[in-house]
């Protein structure tokens, strides 16, 4: 299968070599960072994985889609504030039959990318896996996890089978929902709580429930976005979603959110497609979202005086 990787940072990195480890895959990684993108070609992808250094030769990279030409699956990992204009900018990735597949954090990415190409062949999930970029062409696969990918219109649908298998065989755990838009809120869910709060405080996400003031905002910000999620019809996995999220931070306790990273290395954050996002969504279904509008606000305000 010819395989396109739209955002080579360390989560499409990892796809990106782990597809490529499989014979029969051809696989392009797509980034506009030059450095990065010459490392890989000269060099191969270096990933760091249970200690030791594995090299993926067989890999490639471009910074243009005219280089690549079009694919059977594209594999949408850029931020989520990104995702319109990655897809326009690489549109020759996509033909008629070209399956669209995000991955990634937040909500929206899905419309951003019909916009650019059509609803008929978009996907979506979520993966669990956690990864983090040492330099160009060189990456560190920090923890494994679960892919989970379906229809959106929740079909068992023979592509989706297909694609499945396509991640099976490169090794990556994958199941098939039926429900995958509520998988999408499930994660976004967690995030609204986690990400804005350490973004904030600095805090690395298991110490939030170190401080009960901290812990009313996490609640208060998670029962809007589930006021959100059933005001639209989401079915949602969990029955106590705070407390799941609180779980979330005790599992997680020597992480730094990405959104905590992108503040510390003065990059833009996803907020607008996190908490933004349940305070859009609650906008049109007439759900008051106060704490999700001023943790999304602040984010802005500390990105706009970093």
């Amino acid at each position: 299968m010819k395989i396109a990787i739209i955002g080579a940072g360390a989560m499409g990195c990892l796809y990106g070599a782990k597809l490529s480890a499989v014979p029969t895959n051809e696989v392009y990684l797509l980034d506009v960072w030059k450095e990065h993108v010459s490392a890989i070609n000269e060099n191969g992808l270096m990933m760091e994985e249970n200690g030791a250094s594995v090299p993926y030769n067989k890999v490639k990279a471009a910074t243009e889609a005219v280089q690549v030409g079009v694919c059977d699956l594209a594999i949408v990992f850029v931020k989520s504030t990104l995702t319109g204009t990655a897809v326009k900018t690489n549109k020759a990735v996509f033909g008629s039959h070209t399956v669209a597949l995000t991955l990634q954090n937040g909500l929206g990415n899905i419309d951003l990318i019909r916009a650019e190409i059509g609803s008929d062949n978009v996907i979506a999930g979520t993966t669990a896996h956690g990864a983090t970029m040492l330099g160009p062409g060189r990456m560190r696969h920090a923890g494994s996890g679960k892919t989970v990918i379906g229809e959106l219109n929740g079909e068992q649908s023979p592509r989706i089978e297909t694609m499945a298998a396509v991640l099976r065989e490169a090794g990556l755990e994958t199941d098939i929902s039926h429900n995958v838009l509520g998988l999408i809120w499930d994660k976004l869910i967690i995030n609204v709580g986690i990400n804005a709060l350490t973004g904030i405080t600095r805090l690395k996400n298991g110490a939030l429930p170190e401080y009960p003031e901290l812990m009313e905002i996490l609640a208060a910000a998670v029962s809007e976005a589930v006021a959100v999620a059933g005001a639209k019809g989401i079915a949602l996995s969990y029955d106590n979603p705070v407390e799941h999220t609180k779980d979330v931070c005790l599992a997680t306790a020597a992480n730094k959110s990405s959104m905590l990273q992108d503040i510390l290395n003065h990059k833009q954050t996803e907020i607008d497609m996190i908490n933004g996002a349940v305070v859009r969504e609650g906008t049109l279904a007439g759900i008051a979202t106060p704490v999700n509008k001023v943790l999304t606000d602040l984010i802005r305000f500390i990105q706009k005086t970093a």
